[in-house]
């Protein structure tokens, strides 16, 4: 074979990639356009962030990802999830990505767990859909499921409900719950926003290392740049819907390019200088 035809190295598997986003888009049913050409790849293991203020799409952005588009949105573009195209697809088929491929955790519990129903009927939820577990196999996954993310009595949780117990015991259970099938992605969107700051640092010490030992590919939304700078490695700066500048955590900081980057990390640093004077 000649050089001019050798194909060259191989392509990167395809399993390498668990999520690929191409010029993505997202706007009303009138037209208005929310989300312009996002773009980003997310590998086996890799961490990324989006970040951006409130109302820069990166919660939309998120929810396009697996299909949760709110009524009266519609997305443009590519994104395909563990080979598979979700925009476009009917909900049938996203379903079984859900909770097995990728999971995603909100920024507040209470809107994510069914106050009406116990706890651990949520965990199990995923774990009856997507493994099949049944009776004792089932009951001893869901309170395995709750130890894990460091909940005290686990039997006694998995008999509340979710306005019986504290806030962040909330958040830890919306974590049992996404991450009980062991999916490749989490998606975690503003996580900790809705919590006091000691429950924060708890929470997102509980989320680093389960992605660490688990080997999880992260996704993780965030208005603040300290926090970003500790769960991710590289990240999308969001402003109006648009990609404005995106690199690794420590370019961002050092040698942020758009004049907006470069206001985020003045404010994350007075904001640790002052809470640094109390």
């Amino acid at each position: 074979m000649s050089p001019s035809t050798h194909p060259g190295p191989p392509a990167e598997p395809d399993e390498a990639v668990v999520i690929d986003v191409e010029g993505l888009s997202i706007a009303t049913r009138d037209g208005a356009s929310l989300v312009q050409d996002v773009s980003f790849r997310i590998a086996a293991g890799e961490r990324l962030s989006l970040i951006g203020e409130s109302g820069s799409g990166k919660s939309l952005t998120s929810f396009a990802l697996t299909g949760l588009l709110p009524d009266g949105l519609t997305a443009a573009g590519s994104v395909l999830l563990d080979g598979v195209q979700v925009i476009g697809a009917r909900e049938r088929d996203l379903v079984p990505l859900r909770g097995r491929v990728a999971s995603t955790v909100f920024q507040e519990p209470m809107t994510a767990l069914d106050p009406l129903m116990r706890l651990g009927r949520q965990v199990a939820e995923p774990l009856r859909r997507h493994l099949g577990l049944r009776g004792d196999a089932l009951q001893r996954a869901v309170l395995d499921a709750l130890a894990e993310v460091g909940l005290p009595e686990p039997e006694r949780i998995a008999r509340a409900y979710s306005w019986e117990i504290s806030g962040g015991q909330r958040q830890r259970v919306a974590i049992a719950a996404a991450l009980a099938c062991r999916p490749r992605l989490l998606i975690a969107d503003e996580p900790t926003t809705a919590l006091d700051v000691t429950v924060q640092a708890d929470v997102l010490s509980l989320l680093e290392r389960l992605v660490g030992e688990r080997g999880m590919s992260l996704l993780f939304v965030s208005h603040d740049l300290a926090v970003v700078s500790r769960m991710a490695e590289r990240a999308l700066v969001l402003r109006g819907g648009r990609v404005v500048e995106r690199g690794t955590i420590e370019q961002l900081l050092r040698t942020p390019r758009d004049p907006y980057t470069a206001e985020l990390v003045r404010s994350a640093r007075e904001l640790d200088s002052a809470l640094e004077v109390r």
